[in-house]
């Protein structure tokens, strides 16, 4: 029976060995460099075509916040160029408007021209604060950060602002903080002290709006010598709004806030708490960038919580969990030990030669030149070597 694969590639490869060698090289080298610009990421980067544009109204309710807030925005959204669906989401003190595009939209006009057109609205409520548009970047996990101690909440937060600090400086694209809520200052002032100061709550919480800015106040000079001024007296401890003037008394001294309120530093109502062994805690959620290497961002953790450790206070405790990293670098090492086995099994044959001799229809003789573990590669009826 005459051999079927002499002129295919099974057959091109059995008469010269060598190219089937120098293919084996080829792929082990491409495979190699894959590896060395292999991206270290769950998915493929894509991107997301959604611009959300967000409201916060203090104080009012899911029903205001619709009819005052949300009706007005979407009214001027829906003529956006190129927008392909719109959701909305009015609660409590927040109103969500969600635009969606179609795929291969540039979203950095996109977002130009929703800003352009929340801008052009007029008729919001005026203690409403500015619509904040904002095009949505997804971000990928790292690790989970757990921080936790027998200390007041007021302490926690600077510590755990100033890991916070330290992770972005170090390339940490991204860290979402669970357990440290937000913060406002109360101004409590009673009926008896309004009425002595013949002003109502509503005057003093202007007359505290008119002191305590932070705002532009034009420029000086021209040209290259032009310097912008900034009104940067916002008061932003319980001393500093203590201070700020009211009203002058009758005697001639400058009444000031202190003197009639109570001030409280507190967290606002309705605030994610976290707690760890009855005591109270904060979680970070460190995120890379869609192009950022996880394993990279991986390293840039480990380095910072060698150090971080050794100058925590003492009882406090780091917990580091839900690591995604630790499961890309399982899948590279499978990748590397299926690579190693097959090059284990396959090395043998780049040691032996055809005889080119086709008895049968298949190559059934080989002659091994050398080998450790095997002596001889014979198949039967041919001679050992």
């Amino acid at each position: 029976m005459s051999f079927q694969h002499r002129e295919d590639i099974i057959g091109i490869f059995a008469r010269h060995p060598v190219a089937a060698n120098l293919l084996m090289v080829m792929m082990l080298l491409a495979g190699v460099w894959g590896l060395g610009n292999l991206n270290a990421q769950f998915f493929p980067n894509f991107e997301v075509e959604v611009v959300t544009v967000r409201t916060l109204w203090s104080g009012a309710s899911a029903e205001d916040v619709e009819r005052s807030l949300t009706l007005p925005l979407e009214q001027a959204l829906r003529d956006v160029d190129g927008l392909d669906r719109m959701r909305s989401t009015s609660a409590r003190g927040v109103s969500v408007i969600t635009l969606e595009f179609p795929e291969g939209t540039d979203m950095g006009e996109a977002t130009s021209r929703v800003d352009q057109t929340v801008k052009q609205v007029r008729n919001l409520p005026a203690d409403a604060e500015d619509p904040r548009v904002q095009h949505v970047v997804r971000y990928e996990p790292v690790a989970r950060l757990l921080v936790h101690g027998p200390v007041d909440a007021g302490e926690l937060r600077h510590l755990v602002r100033r890991m916070e600090r330290e992770l972005l400086d170090r390339g940490i694209a991204r860290i979402d903080v669970l357990g440290l809520p937000d913060e406002e200052m109360a101004i409590q002032v009673p009926e008896r002290a309004q009425q002595a100061l013949g002003l109502s709550l509503a005057d003093i919480a202007r007359r505290v709006a008119a002191f305590s800015r932070d705002v532009p106040a034009g420029t000086v000079g021209r040209d290259d010598v032009g310097r912008e001024l900034r009104a940067t007296a916002q008061a932003r401890s319980e001393a500093a709004f203590e201070a700020l003037p009211l009203v002058a008394g009758e005697d001639g001294r400058l009444v000031r806030l202190g003197d009639v309120a109570a001030i409280e530093r507190r967290a606002r109502p309705a605030q994610v708490l976290v707690s760890y062994r009855g005591g109270p805690a904060v979680e970070l959620a460190l995120q890379r960038s869609p192009n950022a290497d996880s394993l990279a961002s991986a390293q840039v953790l480990q380095e910072w919580l060698a150090e971080a450790r050794n100058r925590l206070p003492p009882n406090m405790e780091l917990i580091v969990y839900d690591e995604s990293w630790q499961l890309i670098r399982e899948r590279i090492d499978l990748l590397l030990r299926n690579g190693l086995g097959g090059w284990y099994w396959w090395s043998p044959s780049c040691s032996c030669s055809s005889t080119a001799e086709w008895p049968g229809g298949w190559p059934w003789a080989f002659r091994c030149r050398s080998w450790p573990r095997w002596q001889s590669c014979t198949s039967p009826g041919a001679a050992s070597t």
